[in-house]
């Protein structure tokens, strides 16, 4: 198992920012694919962001591109997502995940290891 724990979460206004932050504690952190998902009320889990085990490459969904960058500390084992603009349709649980696989975080939103989530509430 590779724990990993979020922060960052609250209540923003619509064109505020959050930073959200995901700490992974033992398992091979560096070797794997991190990012987050989200899941609105009564939608499915969807990707949001991710990055690749050597922090080289990012990827993004489309409805976050310019609002939302991910970064990584591998010295720290963490991962970072910065929200800017929020928009009241931002508003989800937020989740961190961690792969082996890249696919399984961007494309199948089911990855090996996921955070317990915090709440992102965006209001109008």
């Amino acid at each position: 198992q590779v724990p990993l724990e979020e922060s960052g979460g609250g209540l923003v206004q619509a064109g505020g920012s959050l930073r959200l932050s995901c700490a992974a504690s033992g398992g091979t952190f560096s070797s794997y694919a991190m990012g987050w998902l989200r899941q609105a009320p009564g939608k499915e889990r969807e990707f949001v962001a991710a990055v690749d085990w050597n922090a080289r490459h990012v990827f993004y969904a489309d409805f976050v591109k310019g609002r939302f960058t991910i970064s990584r500390d591998k010295a720290k084992n963490t991962v970072i997502l910065q929200m800017n603009s929020l928009k009241p349709e931002d508003t989800a649980v937020y989740y961190c995940a961690a792969d082996p696989v890249l696919y399984y975080i961007t494309v199948d939103a089911n990855p090996k290891h996921c955070g317990q989530g915090t709440q992102v509430t965006v209001s109008s």
